[in-house]
């Protein structure tokens, strides 16, 4: 029995989505017997995420009583293999949340509505950039739903236990923060960092040597040398006893955000976006304190920060109800009673009527994200390349490596030039 992968089933999707389009246009198809339509919504999150946007959608139904609703909630760690298989059967959700790694990946394989298009839309009160950060060929694949950062979560409760100081992040290190990660180890009896295997992770620390994740014309731009110096880092880690084991860190990194290792107090420091803070302050029941990434010369502004969308609102290319579809994006996007709602759960909204409706509503941990957002900015760097079609399974590709070299399975330089050529060949398989 062949398994349809996330890979695969884009690749059957692209293969058909010219007759899927075709088939799928059209307003008027699918009604319900009372005359309204029903929209599937997908989204990934957690408890929090998936409370507020229950209400977000309870809202708009009262405001729209045509159109319903159905709330199809997932977690990140099935979220995109689902979501492929049913855009190859035709099945996709009306309305989707999307994310950077993976806008390219839909949106050029046809499968995304180019949003451009939809005269109920508005998308005046965003700024040139926000628009332009969901755009892929020309083409307006998913509305920002705010902005976000990169940081260090320092459980402030597992600082106080292992009496550690909080380091000062205008001028630390990898060498400051393994050496912290050791002494957090070592007095709180947990570990003392989750592991950052993921690609944007990777994104940062290659932004830090002067290469990059992916350039602008859809190639790799980084070297074998980067990648291995980013992995060694993490062995590190695990040799220092300041990071979980192997099997630790694998059940780890599939985890939901609830049950992971930073979620349960079992790490001192890990890494997260801004917008997740709430989630993890609410999870771990102390304060967290958001510090800068670590940089290799210690100055903030070489610690390739930027500011990145914390996701996208999208919907299908083969929706019945594009109009609709539409609708409720705009809904999501400019209504105050979402953001009076949602506040900063999903990002800042870059949108002043959004700002000033929620700015009454912040919660210390809100301001707290929003004051790091705002100390960071004259340090950012230019945001990376939109990652090109067929870089998303290259997620996958690093955590895999990553693995090897934690479990003694292989050695950094050997998976760095394993992980550059999976990297290679699936973008370049995906686009010929």
């Amino acid at each position: 029995m062949t398994t349809l992968t996330r890979r695969s089933a884009l690749k059957l999707f692209a293969g058909t989505a010219a007759v899927g389009v075709l088939a799928g246009c059209g307003t008027n198809s699918g009604k319900n017997p009372d005359g309204s339509v029903t929209l599937r919504f997908s989204w990934w999150g957690n408890d929090v995420r998936n409370k507020q946007t229950q209400q977000v959608i309870d809202a708009f139904q009262k405001a729209h009583p045509n159109i319903k609703i159905q709330a199809e909630p997932g977690v990140w760690s099935g979220y995109w293999d689902k979501l492929a298989t049913q855009t190859a059967a035709n099945d996709a959700p009306d309305v989707i949340q999307m994310d950077l790694a993976y806008i390219a990946e839909y949106g050029g394989r046809g499968a995304l509505l180019d949003l451009s298009n939809q005269s109920q839309l508005n998308l005046s009160a965003f700024d040139q950039n926000t628009v332009k950060a969901g755009q892929y060929n020309g083409k307006l694949y998913g509305i920002s739903t705010g902005q976000n950062a990169l940081a260090v979560f320092a459980n402030v409760k597992v600082f106080q236990k292992a009496g550690v100081p909080i380091p000062d992040d205008t001028k630390w290190t990898w060498d400051d923060y393994l050496k912290t990660a050791q002494a957090l180890a070592a007095g709180a009896g947990n570990y003392g960092s989750s592991y950052g295997i993921t690609d944007q992770n990777l994104s940062i620390w290659l932004r830090q040597h002067g290469e990059q994740l992916y350039t602008q014309d859809g190639k790799t731009g980084f070297t074998v040398d980067g990648v291995a110096s980013f992995i060694a880092f993490q062995k590190k880690l695990l040799d220092a006893k300041a990071a979980p084991p192997a099997s630790v860190a694998q059940e780890d990194t599939g985890a939901a955000v609830e049950q992971t290792l930073a979620a349960t107090n079992k790490t001192g420091m890990s890494f997260w976006w801004t917008n997740q803070l709430g989630a993890l302050e609410k999870a771990t029941g102390s304060d967290i304190k958001l510090l800068r990434v670590p940089s290799q010369d210690g100055k903030p502004q070489d610690d390739g920060l930027f500011y990145k969308p914390s996701m996208y609102w999208s919907a299908s290319s083969r929706s019945k109800h594009p109009a609709e579809a539409a609708t409720f994006i705009d809904y999501l996007v400019n209504s105050p009673d979402v953001a009076k709602i949602i506040t900063t759960e999903r990002g800042f909204s870059t949108s002043q009527s959004i700002q000033d409706a929620i700015k009454p509503l912040l919660t210390p941990t809100d301001k707290a994200a929003l004051d790091f957002l705002t100390e960071i900015k004259p340090e950012l760097g230019q945001p990376p390349a939109v990652p090109p079609t067929g870089s998303s399974s290259a997620a996958n590709a690093l955590g895999r490596h990553v693995t090897d070299v934690l479990f003694g399975r292989a050695s950094a330089q050997d998976a760095a030039a394993a992980f550059k050529t999976d990297a290679d060949n699936m973008i370049s398989s995906a686009q010929k």
